[in-house]
């Protein structure tokens, strides 16, 4: 199917245009820097404003500024440039083709998210679950695994943050104009039944490099109003509508595959969220002559389950009778009655709500959590659904990682080619460039560091500014605004979502201490914040605004800034400048968190609680450890004592480390400590190596093919 065409005709005797229509609707752009090259040339201003949109510059451009462009032999070639390297992109054979292709004929992978962050243009993820599915498209393109996303699509998103004068979270919901967004119109629709009545999705796609990821909107003209709100926004709503929703995603996205013609043999469920999938399936086979059991079977065998969340509070909850209403046309087909496929769902036998996690757990053969402490806590915590011990429940782990193209900054993907020639885009989960990283020259390291975190400082000093005027703060606020931060101060970043137990306001916990570290006349340190808490989530919100007031605070300003709208853009940002990455989690509800393997692609440190990813890494040299791993069942003495582990490590060992110089003016002990970083991290905690490890683990098994 073609792209859309959003602009007017024009005099374009090369092309181009055409060129520029293909770049702007294959979200290979998103991770390939030379592929937005020719947009953000087309009219600067309008990139920024749009969030780097390609199809939002095409859409709103002047059709005068547009031609005289195309009129331009540079920006010709620009486009040529980008339009050569994804070809080459997609002539190159990808590591799938050269090792298993041959064996796996007709294999095709269905990936379900309820969220994925494509690009920041695209609100659609509230987290780390988008992230990584956003992440996993793209290696799986990368690496030319025969994957296929399913998703929703959400009018409004997430939501928008912005902070009032008193540092309270506005919440905004805006509805988005598709039309500039990189998205395809395949104009095919599937009715779903939900409850009595069906229901009719809309089929969009996002092409993502290879991998097409196609997406559900019940905000159509054909649907009642209740039944428009279900793809409205993103984990928002009250139960039932939330199981609506997962219903949608789960059933409707097996009809969705069916509908695209995409014969998928092998299912990916990311969270309890698309567990209504398999109900689906069983339907399907059953209806097809079929035994229920043997249905079950082949349901299992084929499908792989990722649980991303050790917080019990996490995982969805509902009331049978309102979830057999909901599915009661499907699950009849199986044979199911309203007690019998309540079993499926329920924790204890007898009693209990539906738990959408317990239900992916029965339906899936395959189950892993995303850290092999989480998987550790994943066998702790479903012991009693398996019925066996501990050590015998069957829940793996597969540890997260980052696409590192999409996440390294310009600058850095540029040294590393020249400086050890690390080719950040040639894919294979069993490559490790980062083993030339000791061999990198220290002053031109050092140089590429300072340069990043001056970068930074001009981003926060902008942002700041922004934020002020928005609010319609004084002179003298915005003056500080843009003259907050420091170029040479040691600048630490805390950016993720505003959950309690992530603790943001943790370095907070002794403001005199704090102050005194932070203000040192010979050894100032600096510290930038971002992130978001769902609407309803008091705690988080409450977090948002103690961080706020401290970054208000006479005493603490121009030294603590506070990012308003936490997105991949202020990730990057925020990930690629920072000295060190300040992660303080109460463990162990950290399953995996991501944002701490960025920082080492550009000589980062990180500085964190032995949560998630973080002890399967830590060595003692390429970081700091905060606390011993110990896990005290009383919070309050947990966080003293975590709270007394970071300030120790950022008076005795931090801070020293960045401002002790060598006789060659620089810090040897903090270069050494961010090249064993850079070094450790990136070889193993990237989506190259994890999508291969669900491939070989879990896809393969799955299919049912045999690799030696």
């Amino acid at each position: 199917m073609s792209p859309r065409r959003a602009t007017p005709r024009i005099s374009d005797p090369f092309g181009t245009l055409d060129s520029l229509n293909v770049l702007a609707h294959d979200c290979w752009f998103s991770w390939n820097e030379i592929g937005q090259r020719p947009f953000s040339a087309l009219d600067p201003v309008m990139w920024e404003s749009c969030k780097h949109s390609p199809s939002g510059v095409l859409t709103g451009i002047d059709p005068a500024i547009l031609e005289a462009k195309i009129a331009d032999e540079r920006f010709r070639a620009l486009v040529s440039d980008a339009v050569d390297a994804r070809r080459s992109y997609y002539e190159t054979a990808s590591w799938y083709e050269q090792t298993y292709a041959a064996e796996t004929p007709g294999m095709r992978i269905a990936y379900f998210s309820s969220e994925f962050a494509i690009h920041e243009s695209m609100q659609q993820y509230a987290g780390g679950l988008g992230v990584l599915a956003g992440d996993h498209l793209k290696s799986a393109s990368d690496l030319g695994i025969p994957l296929v996303g399913v998703g929703l699509l959400y009018r409004q998103g997430y939501y928008l943050q912005e902070f009032r004068g008193d540092g309270s979270t506005r919440v905004l919901h805006p509805n988005y104009d598709f039309a500039r967004w990189p998205i395809i119109d395949t104009r095919a629709h599937v009715d779903i039944p939900i409850g009595p009545n069906m229901v009719r999705a809309k089929i969009w796609k996002l092409q993502v490099g290879r991998v097409p990821l196609y997406l559900l909107d019940a905000d159509i003209p054909e649907n009642r109003k209740r039944d428009r709100l279900l793809t409205n926004a993103l984990y928002q709503g009250e139960p039932e509508l939330r199981m609506r929703q997962q219903v949608l995603l789960g059933v409707g996205g097996i009809l969705a595959l069916a509908k695209m013609k995409e014969k998928a043999t092998v299912f990916h469920l990311n969270e309890g969220h698309a567990a209504f999938a398999g109900l689906k399936r069983l339907s399907q086979l059953v209806s097809r002559g079929m035994t229920l059991d043997a249905a079950v079977q082949r349901v299992r065998q084929t499908t792989v389950f990722t649980t991303h969340t050790p917080v019990p509070a996490g995982h969805d909850r509902y009331d049978v009778e309102m979830c057999w209403k909901a599915l009661r046309r499907p699950l009849r087909n199986a044979g199911f009655t309203q007690e019998s496929f309540a079993q499926f769902g329920r924790e204890r036998p007898g009693s209990g709500p539906i738990c959408m996690t317990v239900l992916a757990l029965r339906l899936a053969e395959r189950v892993n959590g995303v850290s092999k402490l989480h998987g550790r806590v994943s066998r702790e915590m479903w012991t009693e659904v398996f019925g066996r011990p501990v050590a015998d429940v069957p829940i793996g782990s597969v540890t997260n990682g980052i696409h590192i193209p999409t996440w390294i900054a310009p600058e850095a993907r540029s040294f590393w080619r020249r400086s050890v020639g690390i080719d950040i885009g040639n894919s294979s989960p069993d490559a490790n460039p980062w083993a030339a990283v000791p061999s990198v020259g220290r002053s031109d390291f050092w140089a590429m560091r300072c340069a990043l975190r001056h970068k930074l400082v001009g981003f926060v000093r902008t942002r700041l500014r922004r934020q002020a005027m928005a609010r319609g703060e004084g002179p003298l606020d915005l003056m500080c605004a843009g003259e907050a931060f420091r170029d040479d101060a040691l600048t630490i970043g805390f950016a993720r979502r505003f959950a309690t137990y992530k603790r943001a306001p943790l370095i907070f916990h002794d403001v005199e201490r704090i102050l005194r570290i932070l203000t040192a006349k010979d050894r100032p340190v600096q510290i930038v914040f971002a992130g978001k808490a769902h609407p309803k989530d008091m705690g988080g919100q409450e977090f948002a605004q103690m961080i706020w007031r401290f970054a208000h605070d006479a005493g603490f300003q121009g030294r603590v800034a506070l990012i308003e709208e936490y997105d991949m853009e202020v990730g990057r940002m925020l990930t690629s400048g920072c000295d060190v990455w300040l992660n303080n989690p109460l463990r162990p509800y950290e399953a995996s968190g991501t944002s701490g393997m960025k920082p080492p692609l550009h000589g980062g440190i990180n500085l964190s609680v032995l949560d998630g990813w973080w002890p399967e890494s830590y060595d003692g040299t390429n970081g700091w450890a905060i606390g011993d791993g110990s896990e005290n069942p009383d919070n309050e003495v947990q966080n003293e004592a975590d709270a007394e582990s970071l300030y120790s490590l950022l008076e005795q060992q931090v801070v020293p480390e960045f401002y002790e110089l060598g006789t060659d003016g620089l810090p040897t002990k903090w270069i050494a400590r961010a090249i064993r970083s850079a070094t450790t991290v990136p070889a193993i905690f990237n989506t190259d190596r994890m999508v291969g490890e669900y491939f070989k683990t879990g896809y393969l098994p799955a299919f049912g093919g045999v690799k030696d």
